[in-house]
């Protein structure tokens, strides 16, 4: 990986960290005030030169290491998974109130689900990451979405790259039901721990 980005790798290994550490500060802020914890789980990657690369070519962007932390926003990225749709837009609210996190882009897909079912709650924002002598803005991506929203998208990911699959058309009509009833299902979650009175009691 580091043939292509070079120097820069460090830069963004420094904007993940930084990242990582954010979702857990907002963990530990939550839990010191007695509340509950929202994150089922999180991570975090550098996207792979060979990604990369192709993304570039892709958009038909030249292929060059500026392009890939200026004009294409996921060189790092962070996942939050979340146990209710609720839980997902409080940690959207939270990360956004970090001084040096700027969020440039936001997209709902919980709320304007894409056409094949998929729902997520995607934010660019831009990390200001202080280095020895300088600050540098680095483009971070950030996915969030609740646990069954999460398995729904491992299994579409898996048949979009999966080869010589049979039967495709019926996977991706069947992922779409799935999807639907997912939606239904968070729902009716989050309605009944609602009812039990336990959105702020700590687990």
């Amino acid at each position: 990986m580091s043939d292509f980005y070079g120097e820069s790798l460090f830069v963004l290994q420094s904007a993940l960290d930084e990242m990582l550490a954010k979702i857990e500060l907002v963990r530990k802020y939550r839990q010191i005030r007695g509340m509950r914890d929202p994150v089922e789980h999180y991570k975090g990657r550098i996207k792979t030169e060979e990604s990369m690369i192709e993304k570039l070519k892709r958009r038909g962007m030249e292929v060059t290491v500026e392009n890939a932390l200026t004009r294409v926003h996921d060189a790092v990225g962070v996942r939050i998974v979340c146990r209710f749709v609720d839980d997902v837009y409080e940690i959207a609210d939270m990360m956004s109130m970090f001084s040096d996190l700027e969020i440039i882009e936001r997209k709902d897909y919980i709320a304007s689900p894409k056409t094949n079912g998929y729902r997520s709650l995607h934010m660019v924002a831009l990390l200001s990451v202080t280095l020895p002598g300088e600050t540098r803005q680095v483009p971070v991506e950030i996915q969030i979405r609740t646990l069954a929203q999460d398995t729904w998208a491992a299994l579409e990911h898996q048949l979009k790259y999966k080869k010589d699959v049979e039967g495709v058309a019926l996977i991706q009509k069947e992922l779409k039901r799935c999807a639907d009833e997912i939606a239904s299902t968070d729902l009716s979650l989050q309605t009944v721990r609602d009812m039990m009175g336990q959105s702020d009691i700590k687990d």
